[in-house]
């Protein structure tokens, strides 16, 4: 993660308690209809996160997921999880892509992104793209019609994110790319798309190495 690994876990708490306290503002159902999420009660909502149903508390700002409800959600994934639920504006998908590098504040961090986001999908699905949309399925992950092989995939509801793969030969190193609805920038800041992007991607590549 670009800026969270750096920053302490007293920090990780304080922007924790900031989007806590946000969502407590928040009216629920106008909160729903901007993220997609669904109201359960007067207090909870469901939302889908990398194709897995959450439970999201609007008062306390817990999060458990619905499919295992003792699995711990890791504090990364919480803040994301918030900061899509209190930053959402309910902007429809244009079906405009763009590159990191045309997300306001991305190309500060896109030598980062770089490193952290495309080079490891290159060094684990360039040389046989296809690996790519078998271990994409349980994510949620739709081709697309880009490159050697693309998927498309909806990490929150109401954004798109797509990777794109060129297979490399002997003459040609594999390249790729990822790219974001041009409406994503009405859900979360550069710094959390990245964070979003890796936790994506590394999820990707874990679930190819499970794979026989």
């Amino acid at each position: 993660m670009i800026i969270y690994q750096n920053i302490t876990e007293e920090s990780f708490g304080l922007a924790l308690d900031l989007a806590i306290k946000r969502l407590n503002t928040l009216e629920s159902e106008e909160l729903c209809k901007n993220t997609g999420a669904f109201l359960i009660d007067p207090q909870k909502i469901l939302l889908t996160y990398l194709n897995h149903p959450y439970l999201v508390d609007l008062q306390s700002g817990t999060i458990s997921s619905r499919e295992d409800p003792g699995l711990e959600v890791s504090l990364k994934d919480r803040i994301l999880i918030l900061h899509y639920l209190t930053q959402a504006k309910g902007t429809p998908l244009t079906h405009r892509l763009i590159t990191y590098a045309q997300i306001q504040g991305g190309r500060f961090y896109c030598p980062a992104f770089q490193k952290r986001t495309i080079e490891p999908i290159l060094n684990s699905f360039g040389n046989q793209p296809e690996s790519l949309i078998e271990a994409s399925q349980e994510l949620g992950g739709k081709l697309a019609p880009y490159g050697d092989a693309s998927v498309y995939f909806h990490p929150f509801p109401l954004i798109k994110l797509v990777i794109v793969l060129w297979r490399g030969d002997e003459e040609v190193s594999p390249n790729g790319n990822i790219l974001f609805d041009k409406n994503i920038t009405e859900y979360l800041s550069a710094e959390d798309i990245a964070v979003l992007s890796e936790t994506l991607i590394w999820k990707l590549i874990r679930k190819a190495k499970r794979s026989p």
